[in-house]
């Protein structure tokens, strides 16, 4: 079975590397409907509400995932495809910098939002380069390395079960009015699943980073010095070594549509700039490529089938 799986996840990561996100019939897509309809039933403003809501939708999953994968390798190859979206993030990446080289602002506008919730309304150049960068730095770990992490650790349970508990964070995990209470359990669980997998990025940021130029000593120091000060306890990871790793300075104000954040400063370098994106891109690749041969050396240990009984 550990065998299986680390063929699984191999070959899940190169039909990413090949195809990017499936175009029509997306399961994720799908989930994220069938979570809407649960949430019209199950909605009241409370946590417990809430936390009923997460064990009702992971759960299920998780029950799916045990089912089918029993199928093998074949399984855990179409789910990894399914749940990895590494590949349409690199994409996207280098989009909005052949538009900002470009100088087309309102093609750089039109991108923004397929990468993060800020109002590209009131950004210039820079501040979308700057959008764009902190999104690919903390959206490594969540569309690569935390799924491959948890399909080393679970099979397809485990890369499933992830994609779920990621979903459901990005559709209630937010501190509204509707969601302060019943999105807790969301965020919260996101938040432990994310744990691990953003320290990973983290490290192999730092061991990585002397492949494009940049700095190990700067990612590390970045990291340990900024990360905390970040408002989750791991995109600041994956975030602040990055920053350390390319030499610039994240963070700072930060518009949303529900109005503008001071977010903390990561790194000590100068501010990014729209040549910095497209190194922020290929550091994203390097790490998703450094996370797939983890996981794939890791699944032997980690996965169940793969312990000595």
């Amino acid at each position: 079975m550990s065998v299986s799986t680390s063929l699984g996840l191999a070959l899940g990561f190169a039909l990413d590397r090949a195809f990017g996100d499936p175009r029509r019939w997306h399961p994720v897509a799908g989930f994220g409907s069938a979570a809407l309809a649960l949430e019209r039933v199950s909605y009241r403003d409370a946590r417990v509400a809430g936390v009923a809501h997460e064990v009702i939708a992971v759960g299920s999953v998780l029950a799916l995932g045990r089912v089918v994968g029993r199928g093998g390798w074949p399984v855990v190859a179409l789910a990894t495809w399914t749940v990895l979206g590494g590949t349409s993030l690199s994409r996207t990446g280098r989009r909005m910098a052949d538009a900002l080289e470009a100088g087309d602002i309102v093609a750089a506008r039109a991108l923004l939002p397929s990468l993060c919730g800020r109002d590209p309304e009131y950004l210039d150049a820079d501040g979308l380069a700057r959008a764009a960068l902190e999104s690919i730095a903390e959206n490594t770990s969540d569309a690569t390395v935390a799924p491959l992490f948890w399909g080393a650790v679970a099979g397809v349970p485990g890369l499933l079960g992830y994609r779920a508990v990621n979903t459901l964070d990005a559709m209630i995990g937010y501190r509204n009015a509707r969601y302060l209470r019943f999105g807790w359990a969301a965020a919260r669980v996101d938040d432990l699943a994310n744990l691990v997998p953003a320290r990973l990025t983290g490290a192999l940021t730092v061991v990585l980073a002397p492949l494009l130029g940049g700095s190990a000593v700067g990612a590390l120091a970045a990291w340990r010095r900024d990360a905390g000060a970040h408002p989750s306890p791991n995109a600041g990871v994956a975030e602040a070594s990055a920053a350390g790793a390319i030499g610039i300075r994240l963070g700072g104000p930060t518009r949303y549509e529900h109005g503008t954040e001071l977010r903390p400063v990561l790194g000590s370098g100068r501010a990014p700039e729209v040549r910095d994106l497209r190194r922020a891109v290929l550091l994203s690749e390097l790490v998703q490529l450094g996370a797939v041969l983890v996981a794939v050396a890791g699944a032997g240990v980690l996965s169940p089938g793969g312990r000595r009984r």
